[in-house]
């Protein structure tokens, strides 16, 4: 007879056993499916493995990287096979009708092991050669002691495929914008930052009809903004998608006026326009940018007064329009509902405004930031601007602001030093409402609530001095008149001792 323990050992053995051929087999079956739905993949994957390259697009990639890293770069035996198992950093392929083309090539030190350029680097022809390219990006590139212009010829070979081109913080960038560069027909991003490109704008830049993005700031280009920016005709054209989403040409010494043909670009989202040299009045037709949601401005020289139209412009989250010290105007007494639900920022500080700060601004619901120092306005703060739910900042110094503070201690105690409204000469608070720690910095105490002035003096003559020199100097007479008569009361009681001691003792 067996041992009962060793039946059951072989019961588990045989359980074990089972249940390690049903997961295999179900391992095995899951395989299968997954290989299944693998299997359309399967092609392609293999293609990728071993699609070649062609001999002219690797000799092209090679050279066009060469003359902006260095001569001594040796390509060919660093990367043999630069879209396959052996890829270069800032460069991507893809396959076209099995054979692989880069697509991609950046350039300057964005990662470690990025491509970076010699203090020589140029621009070589082979560049145009690569058929494919869609993104072309130099970051970092060209230095002040490299002056290099960027090609004006050649881009037409990239017409059908560049969709990004950029330029970032290269000093050694100079000369203008080519012209050439509107023949990129399918461009959609075109970014020039932090350049020394000079000259105009190119008009031919309006060609551009897929353009998403142009963004041309800190450079020293001058001369007007092309209207040929904001062609109707050319927006109309194509689908909604394509319509251009970012200007930003802030950073330059551009002058003239806006061009009223902005107001065409219904589907911008930002309009930078900040440190020019640009003049006139902002123009009605863009009351027509109902997806804008930043507007700037500043630093320029614009007049005309902050239109009406501005309060329409429901979308917009952040206008900026400070240091333009001629656009003068009044701010609107009604209107401003439109804007509660987005705006975040508005600065209209320096640019000449007159008469009262309206109460309705209190229905800015979403302000955080508020500035409207240094202009010329009048009259009382309004007590309502303190409820704004979330402001977070407010200035108001600078202005000729009258009467007293409504705020309450804890308005104060929340914005600390965000809150400004110093240099205003007839401001003054209620020391009343508000701690002397919790102050306005620069603000006066209102005359008509500080403590009784002490009596007049015997020529007549008011005291004039603040409540607490007063207090204190008053507590201090009294504590020295007291002393003095003390003293006389002293005096007195011995005389009148030693008296009738003397007189006892004649008697006696």
């Amino acid at each position: 007879m067996r041992p009962a323990g060793g039946c059951r050992g072989s019961g588990l053995l045989v359980l074990g056993l089972a249940l390690w051929v049903s997961a295999a087999l179900l391992l095995r079956g899951c395989a299968g499916q997954q290989a299944e739905e693998d299997g359309a993949d399967a092609p392609a994957a293999a293609a990728a493995a071993t699609a070649p390259m062609e001999e002219k697009e690797r000799r092209a990639l090679y050279a066009a990287i060469e003359s902006f890293v260095g001569k001594g770069w040796n390509g060919s035996g660093l990367y043999p096979d630069p879209c396959g198992w052996s890829p270069i950093q800032g460069v991507s392929c893809d396959l076209f009708n099995g054979l692989w083309y880069p697509t991609v090539m950046s350039i300057g030190p964005v990662l470690d092991n990025s491509l970076q350029c010699t203090p020589d680097a140029k621009f070589s022809p082979q560049l145009f050669d690569l058929r494919r390219l869609r993104t072309l990006s130099f970051y970092s590139c060209f230095p002040a002691s490299n002056p290099t212009a960027i090609p004006t010829a050649g881009w037409e070979k990239l017409s059908g495929t560049l969709e990004t081109l950029e330029f970032r913080t290269n000093p050694g960038l100079t000369g203008g914008i080519p012209p050439s560069l509107g023949r990129l027909a399918s461009l959609q991003s075109l970014v020039l930052v932090e350049n020394n490109l000079t000259g105009p704008i190119p008009a031919e830049l309006g060609a551009l009809s897929r353009l998403r993005r142009l963004v041309l700031s800190g450079n020293g280009l001058s001369g007007p903004i092309p209207a040929t920016l904001g062609n109707n005709d050319r927006r109309h054209r194509h689908a909604h998608d394509d319509e251009l989403l970012i200007v930003d040409l802030s950073r330059n010494c551009l002058t003239g006026s806006l061009p009223s043909s902005l107001g065409g670009l219904t589907g911008l989202l930002k309009m930078d326009l900040s440190n020019n040299l640009l003049q006139g009045s902002i123009p009605p037709e863009l009351a027509g940018l109902k997806t804008l949601t930043l507007l700037d401005l500043r630093n320029n020289s614009i007049t005309g007064g902050l239109p009406q139209f501005v309060q329409g412009m429901a979308s917009l989250q952040d206008l900026l329009l400070s240091n333009n010290p001629q656009l003068g105007g009044g701010l609107p007494q009604s209107g401003w509902e439109t804007l509660a639900a987005n705006l975040a920022t508005l600065d209209l500080s320096n640019v000449g405004l007159v008469g009262p700060i309206p109460a309705s601004m209190a229905a800015l619901t979403g302000l955080r930031f508020l500035a409207l120092d240094h202009n010329r306005l009048t009259g009382a703060v309004p007590p309502e601007l303190a409820q704004l739910p979330s402001i977070g900042a407010l200035y108001l110094n600078g202005n000729n602001l009258t009467g007293a503070l409504q705020f309450s201690a804890g308005f104060y105690r929340r914005m600390g030093r965000r809150f400004a409204s110093w240099d205003n000469p007839g401001l003054c608070y209620n020391i009343a409402a508000v701690d002397a720690a919790r102050a306005p910095s620069g603000v006066v105490v209102c005359k008509d609530l500080q403590e009784p002035s002490v009596a007049r003096d015997g020529d007549g003559e008011e005291g004039g001095r603040k409540p607490e020199a007063s207090s204190s100097l008053v507590a201090s007479s009294g504590r020295s008149a007291a002393r003095v008569g003390g003293l006389w009361y002293l005096v007195v009681v011995q005389g009148m001792a030693a008296a009738v001691l003397g007189l006892m003792s004649l008697l006696l």
